[in-house]
């Protein structure tokens, strides 16, 4: 056999059967690698470990040695079991959780790679285990399979190999567990609780371990695992076994199923268990007491009677019990499982009762378990059966008998009805109990808070409290869902939960805020433990110097050993002052001496035993020396291992396990009708216990956990951050803060009190019942009172949160930190970016600046609410967002931000910078924009979007758009609008040069007086109308800039009026000159755009010619020609003139402001190069005056020049086309030079005065004016929000006996009222517009051109309907009329 094994690994070769005697005594040794480094560490969590560490060194004697080895065994032999249930866990999860019992096998357990994907053969040899391979011939079964198998044994038998290892290991842990069991029971006098706990807990620890282990190995294939290897090793060897198969074989059937294995080798054992169980009946009855636990105080450190009463020392050592009950229980489970003889004790009927109707499954490893009542049913139910058999019978004492049947006969009963009783009622126990927890806990941090010195003396009740709500908790996730059946099954498939229990937030929350304070208060805790140490050590020696002691024939060994307890006791560092925290002390020692003590003394073998001890002295009236000497170990442990106790009672790390239903059971509860902010601590502080579930054994594990860990932190700051979201959104609402923010305008009111006024019904006089909109002070109506507690509600949970999160400790998990007030920060400006998005365009369309802005300070107060409770500055980040979404370009270029340079920003400028310019400036959506001088706003004939264009427009509108993204949007849309007039004037460059040699023969036949030539050469202009409707929008463009830096030149006053005052200042004293210094022309570039220079509009077009080379070409020079020929358009005779806009119909009037600003602006840059042409040509030689300041006034004279020039080509044409069958067109040109003159700053009013007289002027003003007397209430039309239709047409409806008259104004005209902001200007109605009939009644003129002027100035002031209705037109009587203003000259 040695040499056929010299082929296989070295893991290979620890199998052979040498080896595998070796291993099987060779003793601790054997198990190295399953102990991994946690035996190894100084200290450890569980008692158990520390029991280790502390019977390592015992062997002072022969007589010592055994029982320390053996308490050594005991210990390590748990942890190994630790160890194989790990691995057979990962054995599980590689092979997808199969189902060896129903040998129900899925495909990832095929491709794993453990076993050979041949499921036939392996199935086969599972099944028909244990029956030897050579018997089943199956190569007739799968031919093709057999011979892949014959040709890869070698493969697959290495990765078997450690799993057979792993087969081999468990059966060594039995033989050599079961040697412990038995060696442990059968020496130690005493397991009772209150005796010998220590040893109990070991004992019984292992016990435990043992019965898991077995139980948790039927989840592994090993039928299959073990017919498979030998298959496969007889291949590779010669037809033999291998050498250890026929006793894993025998392992595997006598445990098959594991709980008949186990009834048999535990039945020796099973007297001592049922006195375990017996004893610690009590305190687990307690524990189910909730009635009990609440009125005597176990869990309160005040006496529920006298709450004066600071100290509870009623009932001590009951609750310092309550910290095993979790431990208890399981022993009844598993004790009663695998000894049901137990059960026939009269008294176990009631303990096993309890136990079992308050669970439904037995957790075996991690998140593995079994279902408990269909084992009990299965395995401990027969048993029972047949001791009632036996004892009906007869076979023993009549009166035993009888007794017999009776207990059994209960049994059968308790068991066969539990399960029942155990499904209906479980949850609404454990509930209860949360309940219970919940209160007390609560009061608990409360009391400990306020009173921390109380903490150190019930420390034990702490434990206590956190054990208890540990175990709740983790039973909760275990429990919930879970669908229990009769059948006999494996793995149950996942459970629904209901994740709708808020105690467990307030378990969680109540458990960590225990351990931060006694983490806080670890100094006084200590020093209170050492305190009690020192007083101990003379209550021992005391206790020694007894005469029932001196008595006793202790010997010397024994004697020592007592003398190093007190030793050890006597010599603690004396806590003095506020050096607590400094000391440090190792107790190890005096533990381990103590522990060599208990093993002397509950000895069988021992001379002197526990009993001796405590009849010697207890009849001193005190406690034994057992206890004090039990009380000082559990003491002891307060001083060096505190945070190891802490986190064996409060650790919630088994949790990993059900982090999918942690997280589902926190997104609905954390923010229910019952959740609290503060709990998310406690939820998120879970995680950083999760990697300590990583069994060093699996070394892939610590990653797997570590990233599922991370993974659950960010899947719950996610929900928080998703949570602090919906607080905010809720507040920033129409139904939050936005309905408190409801207010009447002064025309609203009006409305209202008319409407009341006029019903004489009494149920209509009720404001509810006439009013179409909410009144300020609704919420205050009883109705509405649920609103406002929500509102309050919100703002309460949003402070909260904000509070908690900032006040949080960062979550540390594995090598990730995660600071909470980072990501609120980031959540709440991410949230502010995406509503400022969100808000900025309605359903219809762009939302109005004004709207904008509230909602923007609306969301922004409640950032400021929040940023109360938050030590981080959230309005800088504000500021931030705004900036970045104001300023278009690469963030590189604004120094406050270090981002990637790549990164663009400005998408909300860019968004509405956009819409004015299409719907407003191109006008896409034909809306019929009109500019509208006299309230410098534009106007449009139907709605664009959602609104009518005046809307969106008006100055109080653009002053809200300034306010919102400051300069770089204002920037922005001038850039953007610079762009757009640089195409136009591109446009006409374009037509100057095509048309160059038309437009000289124009001027030619022009200042020839050739009238037919000029009009066939007008025609022969290439797209002419289209030229015209060019500059029409570049006017529109010029206006719109206008009006913009108009309106940020008044939010630069109101908020830097010194910049302001600086601006206007400088500029008046800007030197003028040709070529412009480029200092010059950046400030006079700056002040343009806050509308402090006079001449904005040239100024602005001169900018743009600059820019992309424009008017260079000679052509420009036929510039005036060009505009001159717009006169003989055919778009003169389909305009009007509005008195109440004081504009035209088609916006003519904007064609002005273009002529001027182009003429102009080409002047100025036409001279410029002629200036540097001369100068490059002077080489700097210049003689005179100024060069630069005569160029400057050279370029005035002629854009003069060049405008008088077009006034008086304009003029000729206008003057010469006209006739009497053709004079519609003449008043619209004649009212266009007008404008022209007055537009121009360069352009006196006298230029026109040559060719067009003022009294003309004044007959057509004057004839437009007077028309409007007998239409008084022209102006008056119907609100563009009931009828756009009504708003186009010219036809009027005069006002009737007791109709209440219809207001509109120009900064209305929302089309939709069912948007949730148009309430707010429904009745905005332009108030001067009911004082506009005496004021045209006053401004009627018949005088000459001086008070013509004096009176339009009026005219101008008087703040009217801005309608694009002109009413009755005086055109067409003007048109027809044979005494018109021509008559005058």
């Amino acid at each position: 056999m040695a040499k056929s094994r010299q082929k296989l690994s070295n893991q290979d070769s620890s199998l052979s059967p040498t080896a595998a005697r070796s291993r099987d005594w060779d003793g601790p040794s054997r198990w190295t690698d399953y102990l991994g480094r946690e035996m190894t560490s100084p200290l450890s969590s569980s008692s158990s470990r520390n029991i280790y560490h502390d019977g390592q060194s015992q062997g002072t004697t022969p007589s010592q040695s055994h029982k320390g080895i053996n308490m050594q065994w005991v210990v390590q032999l748990t942890e190994v079991a630790e160890g194989l249930m790990a691995k057979m866990y990962r054995l599980n999860q590689l092979l997808d959780y199969p189902d060896p019992i129903n040998h129900v096998f899925s495909d990832a357990f095929w491709k794993a790679g453990v076993f050979p994907n041949l499921p036939r053969i392996c199935v086969l040899l599972s099944k028909k285990f244990p029956e030897h391979f050579g018997k089943l011939q199956l190569e007739r079964i799968d031919k093709v399979a057999w011979d892949s198998l014959q040709d890869n044994a070698e493969l697959h038998l290495q990765s078997l190999e450690p799993w057979v290892q792993l087969l081999l290991d468990l059966m060594v842990f039995r033989e050599q567990a079961l040697r412990l069991i038995l060696d442990l029971s059968s020496t130690v006098i005493t397991l009772l609780p209150h005796q010998n706990s220590l040893i109990l807990h070991a004992f019984m620890d292992l016990f435990c371990s043992f019965v898991r282990v077995n139980l948790f190995s039927e989840k592994m294939p090993r039928k299959m695992l073990i017919q498979t290897y030998n298959l496969l090793h007889a291949m590779s060897r010669n037809e033999r076994d291998c050498d250890f198969y026929h006793r894993l074989v025998q392992f595997i059937d006598s445990y098959d199923p594991p709980l008949k294995g186990l009834q048999e080798d535990l039945n020796f054992v099973s007297p001592r268990i049922g006195e375990v169980l017996e004893a610690v009946g009590p305190i687990i009855f307690l524990s189910t007491d909730t009635r009990k636990l609440r009125n005597e105080g176990f869990l309160s450190p005040y006496h529920p009677r006298y709450p004066d009463i600071l100290t509870n020392s009623a009932h001590p050592l009951r609750a310092q019990d309550l910290a095993n009950v979790t431990a208890y229980r399981e022993w009844v489970l598993f004790g009663y499982l695998v000894c049901p003889d137990e059960l026939r004790r009269v008294t176990s009927i009631d303990i096993a009762l309890v136990v079992l109707k308050e669970n439904l499954v037995l957790t075996l490893f991690r998140d593995e378990y079994i279902l408990l009542h269909e084992d009990y049913q299965l395995y401990v139910l027969p048993r029972i059966l047949e001791s009632k058999k036996m004892a009906k019978s007869g076979r023993t004492k009549q009166k035993e008998a009888d007794l017999e049947y009776n207990v059994a006969k209960q049994v059968e009963k308790m068991i066969s009805e539990v399960h029942e009783q155990a499904i209906l009622s479980c949850d609404a126990i454990h509930h209860e109990r949360r309940i219970l927890l919940k209160q007390e806990i609560g009061r608990m941090v409360l009391f400990f808070t306020d009173q921390p010195s109380l903490l150190a003396p019930n420390i034990q009740m702490v434990f206590s409290a956190l054990a208890l709500a540990q175990c709740e908790v983790i039973w909760y996730f275990q429990h919930v869902g879970v669908a229990s059946s009769r059948s006999k099954t494996t793995r149950v498939v996942p459970v629904d939960i209901d994740p709708n229990d808020p105690t467990i937030g307030f378990l969680l929350d109540g458990m960590d805020h225990l351990c931060c304070l006694v983490r806080k208060y670890i100094a006084a805790i200590r020093g209170y433990s050492l305190s009690y140490l020192s007083s101990c050590a003379g209550r021992i020696r005391f206790l020694l110097g007894t005469p029932g002691m001196v008595a006793l024939d202790i010997d010397a060994s024994l004697k020592g050993l007592f003398q190093q307890i007190v030793h050890h006791l006597e010599n603690l560092p004396k806590p003095q002052g506020e050096n607590i925290s400094a000391i440090t002390c190792d107790l190890s020692d005096f533990r381990k001496d103590w522990l060599s003590i208990l093993l002397i003394v509950t000895s069988s073998r021992s001379s002197i035993n526990i009993r001796h001890l405590e009849k010697a002295t207890v009849s001193t009236g005190k406690e034994g020396l057992l206890s004090e000497g039990n009380a000082a170990y559990n003491w002891s442990r307060c001083v060096d291992e505190l945070e190891s106790v802490l986190s064996k009672h409060g650790s919630l790390r088994r949790l990993y396990f059900y982090h999918q239903h942690l997280t589902a059971v926190f997104r609905n509860t954390m923010f229910g009708p019952e959740g609290r902010p503060q709990h998310c601590c406690a939820w998120l502080g879970i995680a950083s216990s999760f990697p300590e579930c990583a069994s060093p054994i699996v070394p892939e594990e610590v990653t797997k956990i570590g990233r599922d860990a991370v993974l659950y932190v960010e899947s719950l700051i996610e929900s928080i951050m998703g949570g602090l979201e919906g607080l905010i959104n809720i507040l920033d609402s129409e139904g939050g803060f936005g309905a408190l923010e409801n207010q009447l305008l002064p025309e609203q009111a009006a409305s209202y009190l008319n409407q009341t006024s006029r019903v004489s019904i009494p149920s209509y006089k009720s404001p509810k019942g006439t009013a179409g909109f909410p009144l300020p002070g609704h919420e205050s109506f009883p109705e509405n009172n649920g609103s406002i507690k929500m509102l309050e509600a919100a703002m309460q949970r949003l402070t909260n949160l904000c509070s908690v999160l900032n006040d949080m400790e960062p979550i540390c998990v594995l090598n990730h930190v995660f600071v909470l007030r980072e990501y609120m920060r980031e959540c709440i400006l991410g949230n502010f970016r995406r509503r400022l998005l969100g808000v900025l365009k309605t359903d219809n369309d762009l939302q109005r600046p004004t709207v904008l802005e509230s909602l923007i300070k609306r969301h922004i107060s409640i950032v400021h609410l929040a940023e109360q409770h938050i030590s981080m500055d959230i309005t800088q980040g504000i500021r931030e967002v705004l900036l970045s979404e104001a300023f278009s370009g690469p963030v590189s270029s604004l120094h406050l931000f270090e981002k990637p340079t790549d990164q663009h920003t400005g998408s909300a400028t860019e968004s509405v910078c956009n819409w004015y310019i299409e719907n407003i400036i191109k006008d896409v959506s034909g809306a019929g924009i009109l500019f509208v001088p006299i309230h410098k706003c534009f106007r449009s004939t139907r709605p664009v979007g959602g609104y009518f264009a005046e809307s969106v427009t008006d100055l109080r509108e653009l002053h809200a758009f300034v306010r919102i993204f400051g300069g770089y949007g204002v920037d922005r849309l001038d850039r953007m609008l610079k762009e757009h007039t640089a195409a136009l004037l591109n446009c006409i460059d374009t037509s100057l040069r095509s048309n160059r040699d038309v437009l000289e023969a124009v001027a030619t036949s022009l200042y020839a007086g050739d009238r037919i030539e000029r009009e066939a050469s007008v025609k022969q202009i290439v797209d002419l109308e289209t030229v015209i409707g060019f500059c029409v929008q570049a006017g529109l463009a010029l206006a719109f800039d206008r009006l913009l830096a108009e309106a940020s030149g008044a939010i630069l006053e109101e908020g830097a009026p010194l910049i302001h005052s600086l601006l206007a200042g400088v500029v008046k004293h800007l030197p003028d000159g040709v070529p412009e210094k480029e200092e010059i022309r950046r400030m006079r570039t700056v002040a343009n755009t806050v509308g402090v220079v006079n001449d904005h509009d040239s100024v602005w077009v001169r900018s743009i010619l600059e820019e992309v080379g424009g008017a260079s070409d000679g052509s420009w020079g036929f510039l005036p020609y060009l505009f001159a020929t717009f006169m003989m358009s055919n778009i003169w005779s389909t305009t009007a003139f509005n008195v109440d806009t004081e504009g035209f119909s088609n916006n003519i009037h904007c064609l002005a402001r273009c002529i001027s600003a182009v003429i102009a602006g080409s002047e100025f840059v036409r001279m410029e190069r002629e200036h540097q042409h001369r100068q490059s040509l002077r080489n700097g030689h210049v003689e005179g005056m100024d060069p630069e300041l005569s160029s400057h006034m050279s370029a005035e004279a002629s854009i003069k020049s060049t405008l008088q020039l077009f006034v008086k080509l304009s003029a000729d044409i206008i003057l010469d086309s006209w006739s009497e069958t053709h004079r519609s067109h003449l008043v619209a040109q004649l009212i266009f030079l007008d404008q022209l003159c007055e537009i121009s700053p360069y352009l006196p009013r006298s230029s026109l005065e040559t060719h067009v007289p003022y009294a003309i002027l004044r007959s057509v003003y004057s004839q437009y004016y007077a028309d409007t007397q007998s239409t008084p209430l022209a102006i008056l039309n119907a609100s563009p929000r009931h009828s756009p239709a009504v708003h186009a047409s010219p036809v009027l409806r005069h006002p009737r006996g007791g109709d209440s008259p219809q207001y509109y104004g120009h900064d209305t005209g929302y089309f939709k009222g069912s948007s949730s902001h148009s309430q707010e200007h429904l009745y905005d109605a332009d108030i001067g517009s009911l004082r506009s009939m005496d004021n045209k009644q006053r401004n009627y003129r018949s005088s000459g051109p001086l008070d013509y002027s004096a009176s339009r100035s009026r005219v101008k002031s008087v703040e009217g309907s801005t309608s694009g209705s002109t009413g009755p037109s005086p055109l067409p009587r003007f048109a027809v009329s044979r005494s018109g203003p021509l008559a005058y000259k």
